[in-house]
This record gives structure tokens, sequence and C-alpha cells, in this order.
């Protein structure tokens, strides 16, 4: 809400400085407030949050938190079960996405928020028994997708991320 006030050449204004013809000053009559702070992380397109590049478990637990609906459920799950089946797990955000690797092998897992699905990728997909469903461009890389009132089959996941860990990962970053 702002109010526009054209003043005429040859006037002043309140700093004492001329004002030509052509001059318009917005002033705004009110505060506008929004329900985002300084410190709410942007979503993306897709509710994908947008999260700063960084190492260990505090950049993931942000994108966790930031992640909007029933996908913080999933995600927040996924990230336990990580934990649970690969000790010292080495965790990072990057490309807005959190990614989970094993020290000296590279990352073997990563994560991202579509509108319809959370996409879980393993980057060395094609060698786990069974392989997970959904083919990448990329050769080796397999995913699986998690949409909204789809359970997890966490025995099947967590056997995954076992075989994923213990495979050379992604070391280009």
């Amino acid at each position: 809400m702002a109010k526009r006030v054209q003043r005429k050449a040859g006037t002043s204004r309140a700093d004492g400085t001329r004002a030509s013809a052509r001059t318009t000053k917005t002033t705004k009559t009110a505060k506008h407030t929004s329900p985002r702070t300084a410190s709410t992380p942007t979503l993306l397109t897709g509710g994908n949050p947008q999260i700063p590049k960084g190492d260990g478990d505090a950049p993931v637990r942000a994108y966790i938190n930031a992640t909007p609906g029933w996908k913080r459920h999933i995600v927040k799950r996924i990230d336990a079960l990580v934990v649970e089946a690969v000790p010292g797990v080495r965790k990072a955000v990057r490309w807005n996405s959190p990614f989970y690797g094993v020290e000296g092998m590279g990352w073997f897992l990563s994560l991202h928020c579509l509108t319809k699905y959370i996409k879980v990728g393993f980057f060395s997909g094609t060698s786990l028994t069974p392989m997970p469903p959904i083919e990448s461009k990329v050769p080796d890389v397999r995913y699986v997708h998690y949409v909204e009132g789809e359970a997890i089959d966490e025995a099947l996941l967590g056997s995954w991320i076992r075989q994923a860990a213990r495979l050379p990962g992604m070391t280009c970053f």
C-alpha cells in the first residue's frame, strides 16, 4: 500500500532540494508484512528448500526442517535410516540437496524434493540388488520416488543404503 505524491517543478522537498515536474516520491502508508523471515529458507520450484552449501549434520538438518508438508516426514525418516545403516556417515548439502557418503569412498545417495514426490538417488544404483526402479540419464544412477501417503519399505531402502555405502560413490565435489 503506497501513496504516490506528485510535486510541481520549483517546489521544495522536505530535505531542501528542488523537485522537477517529473519527480515522483513514493511513501509507504502501510507496513508490508511477510510470512517469510530472513532465517526461513526459500522454497524452490517443486518445494525443494534452498539451503546454502555446507558440510556436516547442520545443513542437512536445516534442509529437513525447511522441507514443506508431508515431504518433511519422509526426508526425516530417510535421514534416520541412513544414520542407522551407515555409522559415521558423512553428510553435506550441495545444489540444495542433502548428500550422504563415506569418507574416502565418495557420495552414495542424495535426496531432492519435487512437486509430487521425493527423489532418492543412488549413484551406484545399477550395482544394487534388486536395482532401484527408476532409470537415470546417467548410466550408473538409479532412483526411487516416494509420494504422499506411500509407505517406505524400510527393509528394502535400508538394504539399498547399506549396499550403496560399500560401493565407490561420486567424488567429483
